[in-house]
């Protein structure tokens, strides 16, 4: 079948911006000055948090193929020879600058640049010896797999994502590194869904539910903001597709509920308000696609009226295709409505 395509939020990369923040030392003064983002004109974000998991917002998107060819120059034999771990982090810090560019790029060879080079730091870190560092290089295995396989739709690439993610968990506890642990089951619930879009099986929609489940207790609103919203948002998006599925009412309603977690969690949090406009833009597919199952034209006409008062309130705050959506779905749900 095919699924709808609800809005999926990413959460902060902090792996990669304590990569770009400890590399800027290999830059000259002149280049130094590109890393600063520019912020004298304050225009709104429409596709924060939207773009994938190699967002990053503390640095300019400048900064970043300078910081990977001072990283690769710096990567020689020698090197290894005299500090293999200090290769390793540099080729894990490597990894993610290649990250983020495949992702700005939409290039898949870029992003097999970085699986190689999080690979060949594996080579050095062992997990008897060196833990901590060889479970993060498999979460940034695991993260780069994940954008390669979200971009091309492979599902071997998402299934090498999980066993990645999986092998870090091994180190990674909800008692030992509670943050670490939290993050991880975010990305495993991301990771299932696209994977499960892919399989069309209801049982990785289900593992993906499991590990947004898992998350969500352990994530506070203070600190984690974003990354709480986002996995109610994106827990939202697992269950449509399964309603979808499974032609499930429950279901529907069940997401709908998530969604409106999340944007209660955007708007007390004083986000961006795109974020709380995607979630209720989320929302309101899903209660349209319930009006559809169940052939409800109350619930028909309540959605056009909610989707249109959306476009009116948050004109601003709409990406292009969000407005083109919200605008094709009120019509749908006008006209059944009306037909009724």
């Amino acid at each position: 079948m095919n699924y709808s395509r609800p809005y999926i939020l990413y959460p902060v990369n902090r792996v990669l911006e304590r990569a770009i923040a400890s590399s800027l030392g290999l830059l000259d003064e002149e280049t130094l000055e590109l890393a600063a983002p520019d912020r004298s004109v304050l225009v709104a974000d429409n596709f924060l948090y939207t773009r994938g998991n190699f967002e990053q917002h503390s640095f300019s998107v400048n900064i970043l193929e300078p910081l990977r060819d001072a990283l690769e120059a710096s990567l020689t034999d020698e090197f290894r020879k005299q500090d293999h771990l200090a290769w390793a982090d540099t080729h894990n810090r490597l990894g993610n600058m290649l990250g983020a560019i495949g992702q700005q790029q939409h290039d898949p060879v870029i992003f097999q640049n970085a699986i190689e080079s999080f690979t060949l730091a594996l080579e050095e870190y062992k997990q008897e010896d060196s833990p901590l560092e060889w479970a993060e290089t498999q979460a940034n295995l695991a993260t780069a797999l994940q954008a390669l396989g979200r971009l091309e739709s492979d599902a071997k690439a998402l299934n090498e994502a999980v066993d990645a993610y999986t092998a870090a968990l091994l180190v990674y506890t909800k008692k030992e590194t509670p943050e670490e642990w939290k993050l991880i089951m975010l990305q495993l619930g991301m990771t299932f869904h696209t994977y499960g879009t892919l399989l069309k099986g209801n049982r990785t929609f289900q593992k993906a539910v499991v590990a947004y489940k898992n998350a969500i207790p352990e994530l506070d609103a203070d600190n984690y903001p974003v990354e709480l919203a986002a996995a109610h948002n994106n827990c939202g998006a697992v269950l449509l597709n399964l309603a979808e599925s499974e032609e499930n009412s429950e279901r529907f309603e069940e997401a709908a509920r998530s969604y409106e977690t999340g944007w209660k969690v955007f708007m007390e949090q004083q986000r961006p308000v795109h974020l709380s406009v995607l979630c209720r833009v989320n929302k309101a597919t899903a209660r349209s696609e319930l009006a559809e199952l169940t052939k409800d034209a109350t619930l028909a006409d309540d959605m056009a009226d909610e989707f249109e008062v959306i476009m009116e309130c948050f004109p601003h705050a709409l990406q292009p295709l969000c407005l083109k959506h919200c605008e094709e779905q009120m019509s749908k749900m006008r006209e059944m409505a009306e037909a009724a």
